[in-house]
């Protein structure tokens, strides 16, 4: 392997494959500077408010001339602001449909939608029922759940608002959507939501609004209304109680993949999350949407710099300019609040070798290959499209991940290039390290390793069938290692937009 990656012949920087010392050969040149491994290596002299260039596109402008053989990070790199001509489906690759069709295990709901998990939830209207709900899922433990072996288990799904909010707008809105969909979602056999009483997110008002039926397997209580925090914890185990034998019926079938929704995640990236697990995600994702499935891509200010690429994949105008408009939204939030949109780029995303979050977002956007933008969604709303998707969210994970769950995900794919403990439920996740490395430190925690990409020769349409291969796996039942170490209980957490009143 040599000891750098040039990605576009127009590039004017390379990507170190491992520490270099001053005076290592890269494309001829001599470096005269320490390269950390994943950092870039200038290849060619950059003047002082040039573009410095990689993926054959614009990451940043250089804030002092640049020698060839130097280090480039954020000491000679400034973020700008985008400044694009959008162009509207002008890079459209069909999909061809696969020859062969796939299935998996899944479980099909009695309204037609499919889950790939088979759970009863506990999901609360406001931070003020939070320990009941928790106390009510905490009473289920191995014992007892080992006598319905067909149920995943009983998890609460608690945050930290519900009031002190306005009773309208887009805060207001996307925690409806966020209950909404959890309540809905086909993961969930069973449905207790516990609310408080007096709350601002009325638990009564979103099941008008969503014509949702109560019934055996979706009950709703409220603190006031019972008469107290234990009354209410004894009653919802009551109800949760009944619920499990009802569960238990629940037998897996077999699905057609078309049944899948696929998060497409990222966390805690490095210079080859670019390079390897993104692109591979992407790759699956290419192969689930042949068969018809659907893949959720996410983190609006992780796209930021390189929405252009989508919007030339948009399947028409109005997708691609919904997706600008998110865009242009989060531009006026981040200058309302004196933030920048190259705030997104973490300590660890730096130290990993991402200077901008043009940068950034150029390797993040990968992870939706190469298949039409079909769809734009609001956070948490509900996915309606088949084929390659795209909802707005934070860069945050967990609460991207919920919104993306809220809107229909029934698996989360996660990459990671400086490790990640996250997990997720109902929905369990399934981890992707970007390097060997970090992959060998974290074996307990990382499914896949996209690092034999660089090292061992693995190409990405070999990595990229072993991610697919791997999601109808977990799709059909077989654990991830999140799910295996039980997380995903405190990682619900709803985008708390608008002021806290």
């Amino acid at each position: 392997m040599k000891n750098y990656i040039r990605l576009d012949s127009d590039d004017n920087v390379v990507t170190a494959t491992r520490a270099l010392e001053v005076g290592a050969d890269v494309e001829g040149i001599s470096t005269i500077a320490l390269i950390p491994s994943g950092h870039k290596v200038a290849v060619q002299p950059i003047a002082k408010g040039d573009m410095v260039r990689k993926y054959a596109q614009f990451i940043g402008l250089a804030s002092e001339d640049i020698a060839a053989g130097a280090h480039v990070h954020t000491h000679n790199t400034a973020f700008r602001n985008t400044e694009t001509e959008y162009e509207y489906s002008t890079d459209m690759r069909p999909v061809t449909p696969a020859t062969k069709a796939d299935t998996f295990m899944g479980y099909r709901r009695d309204n037609g939608r499919v889950g790939t998990r088979n759970y009863i939830a506990v999901v609360t209207s406001v931070n003020c029922s939070a320990t009941a709900a928790r106390r009510i899922a905490d009473a289920f433990g191995p014992e007892e759940l080992a006598q319905y072996p067909n149920v995943d288990g009983v998890a609460a799904f608690v945050h930290g608002t519900g009031c002190g909010m306005a009773g309208d707008g887009e805060g207001f809105e996307a925690l409806q959507r966020v209950m909404w969909g959890y309540a809905g979602h086909p993961n969930n056999a069973g449905v207790l939501m516990v609310g408080l009483g007096c709350e601002m997110n009325q638990i009564d008002w979103l099941v008008e609004a969503w014509g949702i039926k109560t019934g055996p397997m979706f009950q709703t209580m409220n603190i006031q209304s019972v008469a107290g925090l234990q009354k209410t914890i004894d009653m919802g185990i009551q109800k949760i109680r009944a619920m499990l034998p009802i569960a238990n019926e629940a037998q897996r079938c077999e699905c057609p993949v078309s049944e899948l929704t696929v998060a497409l995640q990222c966390g805690g990236s490095d210079a080859w999350s670019g390079i390897t697990a993104n692109p591979a995600l992407g790759y699956a994702c290419d192969l689930l949407v042949a068969q018809g499935g659907t893949g959720v891509l996410a983190e609006t200010p992780e796209i930021y710099g390189a929405e252009h690429l989508l919007t030339r994949r948009a399947v028409d105008r109005q997708t691609g300019e919904k997706l600008v408009g998110l865009v242009r939204w989060w531009e006026d939030y981040t200058a309302r609040n004196k933030g920048s949109m190259d705030n997104n780029p973490s300590p660890g995303n730096k130290k990993g070798g991402l200077t901008t979050i043009l940068e950034k977002s150029l390797g993040a956007a990968a992870k939706g290959g190469t298949s039409p933008l079909t769809g734009v969604y609001k956070y948490a709303e509900t996915v309606t499209a088949r084929g390659f998707t795209f909802m707005d969210s934070p860069g945050y994970d967990p609460a991207s991940v919920t919104g993306q769950i809220a809107g229909g995900c029934n698996i989360v794919v996660f990459t990671t290039g400086r490790g990640s403990a996250f997990g997720s439920k109902p929905a369990p996740t399934i981890k992707v390290a970007t390097n060997t490395d970090m992959y060998n430190r974290m074996t307990g925690d990382m499914d896949v390793n996209a690092g034999d990409m660089l090292s061992g020769g693995v190409t990405l349409e070999e990595k990229g069938r072993e991610i697919y291969n791997l999601i109808l796996s977990v799709a059909s039942g077989e654990m991830s290692k999140s799910e295996a170490q039980g997380l995903g209980d405190y990682e619900f957490v709803p985008w708390q937009i608008g002021a806290v009143m």
